[in-house]
């Protein structure tokens, strides 16, 4: 089983539209797969339709009075499973941090999952706490989407800082950019010169789109409705691209 991340310290950067498409992507090319919405806002099973219908405690699941296994939502896509959100996991890092061993616990929690998923990926709340700990403890690869600009570049940086100072380089990170606009001579520059940040991220990017604000629209992901508009090509590269890299 591969764990992926998808993380950003930066919000608004479609952290939440990447990980959903390329979790469709991942299941309809055969992967049994499981994304686990960790971030409170709840983005990712309103996008797949299934918002509702699940609820939990955060601290139940790190005291290991509940398991995972009963949390898990079969989408109408086969092959692709979600765990919703909560609101109480506003309150993760401290029950985090109550366990003793916040970098393990997530991994933990996702151990039993192993035998049924061949891919997890983990859609994160933008900040650097015990819960962002956990997710690189847990994490094989760190997708990290970042729009041409230089409050992405920077918020990257010091992602890639925080890893050093924490000692978690075990974790592979791919950045890559999203939400480009080439009308803006900045995105432009920064898809012909990346900076020095971008090194060893993913080719691919993903454009500025109409067809992905509308997901919350069709409550589905851009391949279902619009596959042959410039976004729905290019979350299917990124996905070929992302699948090569990782070894799937």
């Amino acid at each position: 089983m591969k764990t992926i991340a998808f993380y950003n310290l930066k919000g608004g950067v479609g952290k939440t539209a990447t990980a959903v498409n390329l979790a469709w992507h991942a299941a309809r090319w055969k992967h049994s797969t499981l994304l686990w919405d960790l971030d409170p806002q709840a983005a990712t099973a309103f996008y797949l339709g299934v918002e509702g219908q699940k609820s939990y405690r955060a601290g139940n699941l790190v005291q290991g009075r509940q398991s995972l296994d009963r949390l898990r939502i079969r989408t109408q896509w086969p092959g692709l499973d979600v765990i919703p959100a909560d609101q109480s996991l506003r309150n993760l890092d401290v029950k985090l941090v109550e366990s003793g061993s916040p970098r393990q616990a997530l991994r933990r929690l996702l151990g039993p999952l192993e035998k049924d998923y061949s891919l997890v990926m983990l859609d994160c709340p933008p900040t650097l706490s015990p819960v962002a700990e956990s997710i690189f403890g847990a994490a094989d690869y760190l997708v990290v989407p970042v729009i041409p600009t230089h409050l992405s570049i920077r918020a990257l940086e010091q992602v890639r800082e925080w890893l050093e100072h924490k000692k978690l380089g075990r974790i592979t990170v791919l950045p890559f950019f999203n939400m480009v606009d080439r009308r803006r001579l900045l995105h432009v520059e920064m898809l012909v010169k990346p900076p020095k940040a971008m090194k060893g991220g993913l080719k691919t990017w993903i454009p500025y789109s109409t067809h992905v604000e509308r997901m919350g629209e069709h409550r589905a992901p851009v391949g279902e409705y619009a596959p042959h508009t410039p976004a729905g090509r290019a979350f299917r590269a990124l996905w070929f691209e992302l699948a090569e890299r990782i070894g799937l």
